[in-house]
């Protein structure tokens, strides 16, 4: 059985629209990935190309060209100026860091003093940035369909209010010289795939609000964040995971802090290839662990889904030797109560020892019920599809299914909100009060991405120069309970990456392991991560057979405690 481990230092109605799922979409994914982005080189008149460092490479902080007003501490203790200059309360001047709760912590810069220049972009003012909070319809019919099987109470006003808590938060530490973010909530006006009212939306928001970026966007079409950048504003989180090629042709407007379709795919592709082609079913159940794999592919198609990705997947797969001898497609969770039956009695009549699941969170529900009475056992392998690897879900399907489910996993170890994370910065910052919202895992990373390029930007703030600090900041190694973070040209990826997470880990179901889930509930059965939570970059799977379950070395359910190496600093939060 996995461990909990404690080491170290420290909807009803909902159905047809529900049709808009895509392959390996990305709902809501649960990344609390603390992003602190330092600036490397690129200022005023310099080409984006430029900025742009080799892969993990950083030049010499004494030679650095920076924008006007841009001063880390970095940079100042290699140019000797360290000493001359009052960095102020929210700066550990013996590490350089601010004094934040975070791992790692984002860099000190200079206070800023003087002109800022006023008006650089539309809602850019000498005082304000303009920032717009997307949140969802009230009732949204399918959010309210996924959030009923979790037991999730979050409304579109508490997600804002949880925005508005972390957002006093990094203004009082980050530098923005002299301006402050003023977030403007927009309540949507259709569902989250209702692509004629996203564009209305988009199109109210660049129009009437004119904000210099937008913050979230809805999770089941494209519409709003390609809209956002046809007005040219600048957007982050604002539409599902799309290819490398549609977010290059929308530049430099959207950014996304997940994966990218492309990167999962290839990604995911490399695991089933490496790891589990050729090789024998060890983890499926009596009747299939001593027989060679065979493979089969249940996968979300959903109404106007791109093709392309799962052509490429397949090729991908084909290269590597792994054919499907069954496939099945659906078109939405809900219809697939109706169909789940005939596809597991495929599976198994074609001999199929091993499932590929690719599509939404709730699908396993019930393929994974219809395959116990069915009396059929496969090893059950998830392939980054969006909160399908988070323990939440995990334990609403059929468990003697679920005990033979492992594969790669865009997330990384959990962290006990006792003593890191999202939960954990809110309840240290505003005297043990906790977030309003249960996702607010989900909220964070979207500020600390913007204040973070706010911070390398300078006072001539705009989404050339918000580019052209994001492609400069450094690479944020991972560890194993973060995810590797990198955008630009850094050698990880083809061409220019407008994705932040580079990196996967492997995962494994363990219905005997008992602890919270990623909002707090207690319960049994959870996720674990393989070697510790280890991760492994494009390239780096290892050829080698899976050491899952009993055979995993050093399983992880949560960590009780910070892994052996990782630290948090303990500061006093500033006076409110």
């Amino acid at each position: 059985m996995s461990q909990m481990r404690s080491e170290g230092t420290g909807p009803a109605g909902g159905g047809s629209a529900l049709r808009r799922w895509g392959p390996f979409v990305v709902v809501l994914a649960v990344l609390a990935a603390f992003v602190g982005l330092v600036v490397t080189g690129g200022g005023d008149g310099v080409a984006v190309d430029d900025t742009v460092p080799e892969s993990g490479g950083m030049a010499d902080p004494g030679s650095i060209e920076l924008p006007e007003g841009v001063l880390p501490f970095s940079v100042a203790t290699a140019r000797g100026e360290e000493g001359d200059i009052d960095w102020g309360a929210r700066c550990d001047t013996e590490t350089g860091r601010l004094r934040l709760p975070l791992s790692p912590p984002p860099e000190c810069f200079a206070p800023f003093s003087g002109d800022n220049g006023g008006a650089t972009s539309t809602g850019v003012t000498a005082d304000t940035i303009k920032v717009v909070v997307y949140t969802p319809q009230e009732n949204d019919p399918i959010l309210s369909f996924i959030y009923a099987q979790i037991g999730n109470q979050d409304t579109p006003q508490k997600v804002f209010d949880t925005y508005v808590g972390f957002n006093e938060i990094m203004g009082r530490y980050y530098e923005t010289y002299g301006r402050r973010v003023e977030l403007v909530q927009y309540n949507a006006t259709g569902s989250s795939s209702d692509a004629v009212a996203a564009t209305a939306d988009a199109e109210t928001i660049a129009r009437d609000i004119q904000p210099f970026a937008v913050l979230g966007g809805p999770i089941l079409t494209e519409a709003f964040g390609d809209t956002l950048a046809a007005n040219q504003v600048l957007c982050i989180s604002c539409a599902p995971s799309q290819t490398a090629e549609w977010y290059e042709e929308r530049a430099p407007y959207v950014w996304d802090i997940g994966k990218n379709l492309d990167q999962n795919i290839t990604l995911t592709a490399e695991y089933i290839t490496k790891r589990l082609a050729g090789g024998t079913a060890v983890y499926g159940g009596p009747e299939v662990s001593a027989r060679p794999r065979v493979f089969g592919s249940v996968y979300l198609s959903g109404l106007n889904a791109p093709t392309e990705p799962r052509e490429r997947f397949l090729e991908l797969l084909r290269a590597g030797g792994v054919e499907f001898a069954e496939e099945a497609s659906y078109a939405d969770p809900v219809g697939l109560a109706g169909s789940a039956r005939e596809i597991m009695a495929r599976f198994k009549a074609a001999g199929v020892t091993t499932v590929l699941f690719s599509g939404d969170p709730l699908a396993p529900q019930a393929l994974t019920q219809a395959a116990t009475e069915q009396g059929y056992f496969p090893e059950w392998v998830i392939t980054g599809s969006g909160l399908v690897d988070t323990t939440i879900f995990g334990r609403t399907y059929d468990q003697s299914q679920w005990r033979h489910a492992f594969g790669p996993s865009n997330l990384f170890a959990r962290v006990s909100p006792t003593v890191a994370g999202s939960g954990y910065l809110y309840r240290w910052y505003f005297d043990g009060q906790a977030p309003p919202a249960q996702q607010s895992a989900l909220v964070l990373p979207n500020l600390q991405l913007l204040y973070g390029v706010l911070q390398g930007a300078g006072t001539d703030l705009t989404p050339e120069m918000f580019r052209q600090v994001i492609f400069a900041a450094e690479i944020i190694d991972s560890t194993v309970i973060s995810p590797q973070i990198s955008w630009g040209e850094r050698g990880i990826w083809p061409g220019v990456d407008y994705s932040g997470l580079d990196d996967q880990t492997e995962v494994w179901w363990d219905p005997a392991a008992i602890g919270e889930d990623e909002i707090g509930n207690d319960g049994t059965g959870m996720w674990t991560y393989a070697e510790g939570g280890r991760r492994y970059l494009p390239g780096g799977w290892p050829d080698t057979p899976p050491t899952l379950f009993g055979d995993d070395p050093d399983p992880v359910s949560l960590y009780r405690d910070l892994p052996a190496g990782i630290t948090l600093p303990q500061y006093e939060p500033l006076p409110r």
